[in-house]
């Protein structure tokens, strides 16, 4: 085939190239917005599932779900550190947020320099003053983001 011998061209072929590019360029857009917007997703699970505990006043679960160990109660020498009656007392009906009967996730935020996790901001009980809890990306564990 020569340069004489050619195809002719193709509009609805082209037209069809054109359009299967668009749609092309505008899913991977989009994914990649939706990656971004729900990139902390599985840290606000977590909480959430934290304070749907608490407001259940399933503090065991609670527990369980601030250690990322549904097993604590087989070894709790192991979190001797903030052991389960310290838990209760700060998160129970006697602590910092009182008993929990609403909560609601705010937003959350990653770090860089604070171990590699993400604060999770929550609003309690319709407070002014928000929970800012941090979850470690690597293990899920949860603790009172201390800044």
């Amino acid at each position: 085939m020569t340069l004489l011998d050619a195809q002719p061209f193709d509009a609805a072929r082209a037209r069809r190239r054109k359009i299967v590019a668009g749609v092309v360029v505008v899913a991977v857009i989009a994914v990649a917005a939706l990656l971004w917007f729900y990139r902390n997703w599985p840290e606000e699970r977590v909480i959430d599932h934290f304070f749907a505990a608490l407001e259940h006043q399933d503090y065991d679960s609670a527990y369980a779900i601030y250690f990322n160990d549904p097993t604590w109660r087989q070894h709790p020498q192991k979190y001797a550190q903030y052991p389960f009656a310290d838990f209760y007392r700060d998160w129970g009906p006697g602590g910092e947020w009182g008993l929990i009967k609403s909560f609601r996730i705010y937003g959350s935020a990653n770090t860089k320099g604070f171990g590699g996790g993400v604060i999770v901001e929550v609003v309690v009980n319709n407070r002014a003053e928000h929970a800012r809890m941090f979850v470690t990306r690597s293990d899920k564990t949860v603790t009172v983001y201390p800044y």
